[in-house]
């Protein structure tokens, strides 16, 4: 509106100007005196500057309204935004996440005799996805593509054992709380005479890539003088022991337990554990943080109600 108006008031302003040269006057001299304007071109304008004023009047109310209404417009729709997260919420309608673990990691996660997808991490998540009031879809896919898929962003969080170590963090990790306290350990096979360290100079061990089982053999190797030969999984790790390839292996302390006592021909080397460090559920972005805070809650609230200690006593006795 107020463009339009504006070769209107360059016409009325051009008027005016000419009408004041013709009579060879300065704007300060207008006034109604023999020899200077007539009336009646005073009052002419006189009548173009209402006109002006009116005008310019106009659009200073037109430019008023239009922030009134840009103002309230957005008013409105930050209401609409906050009704729209209130009805969410009250609606009840449940987050969905995927979570990543490993295949076999023994109380932790594995198959069981009936089929079933069962352990400690998995019972753990169960609860506190009860607890906090979500859902998810539990992929068993093993530790490194478990990893790959958090990284790659098809999985949303990873629950399978991960130790909480600062190398990781430093890599990327986001862990929440700790939810177990672990140990890693040296194992021999059932009829071996290792009794310690000393009995690996010259020989190969075998390791879980990329486990905290792994880093601790790691740490030995140049002081007792052993080579380290890497697996992807737990299962063939311990083959690898049972059948010749290496004299020893390296593992968490609970789950090398769990898998003896399953029937494994293998025996944890009496102190060879190291002092360990909890494991953490984990994310690989920042804008996954908020469900680190519903796993850290959760687990709060099912060490509260016992839940917690009745997962472990179910796997550990």
């Amino acid at each position: 509106m107020c463009l339009t108006v504006v070769p209107i008031l360059i016409i009325i302003t051009s008027y005016i100007g000419r009408e004041i040269l013709k009579e060879r006057i300065s704007v300060p001299a207008i006034y109604l005196k023999k020899g200077t304007i007539t009336m009646k071109k005073f009052l002419a304008i006189l009548l173009a500057l209402g006109l002006i004023a009116g005008l310019l009047a106009g659009c200073g109310n037109a430019a008023a309204s239009a922030a009134s209404e840009a103002a309230a417009s957005e008013a409105a729709a930050s209401e609409a935004a906050a009704s729209e997260a209130a009805a969410d919420a009250q609606s009840g309608e449940a987050k969905h996440f995927v979570i990543a673990t490993d295949t076999v990691f023994r109380p932790f996660e594995f198959t069981d005799d009936s089929g079933a997808f069962v352990g400690i991490d998995v019972d753990i998540l169960a609860a506190i996805a009860e607890d906090q009031g979500f859902t998810y879809d539990l992929n068993s896919l093993g530790w490194d593509s478990a990893i790959a898929a958090c990284q790659a962003g098809q999985a949303d969080g990873m629950i399978a054992g991960a130790s909480i170590t600062d190398e990781r963090k430093s890599n990327g990790w986001i862990f929440s709380d700790g939810y177990y306290q672990a140990t890693q350990c040296m194992a021999v096979a059932a009829d071996s005479d290792i009794t310690g360290f000393d009995g690996l100079s010259g020989q190969t061990v075998a390791v879980k890539t990329g486990t905290q089982g792994a880093a601790y053999a790691e740490s030995l190797q140049a002081e007792y003088g052993f080579e380290i030969t890497y697996m992807d999984d737990s299962p063939t790790m311990y083959q690898a022991v049972t059948g010749g390839q290496a004299v020893a292996c390296f593992e968490d302390t609970p789950i090398m337990a769990d898998s003896i006592k399953s029937g494994v021909a293998l025996k944890i080397v009496e102190g060879s554990e190291n002092e360990g460090s909890p494991y953490g559920f984990a994310v690989f972005s920042a804008d996954k943080q908020e469900l680190i805070d519903l796993f850290n809650a959760g687990l709060a609230n099912i060490k509260a109600n016992g839940k917690y200690d009745e997962i472990l006593a179910k796997y550990l006795g």
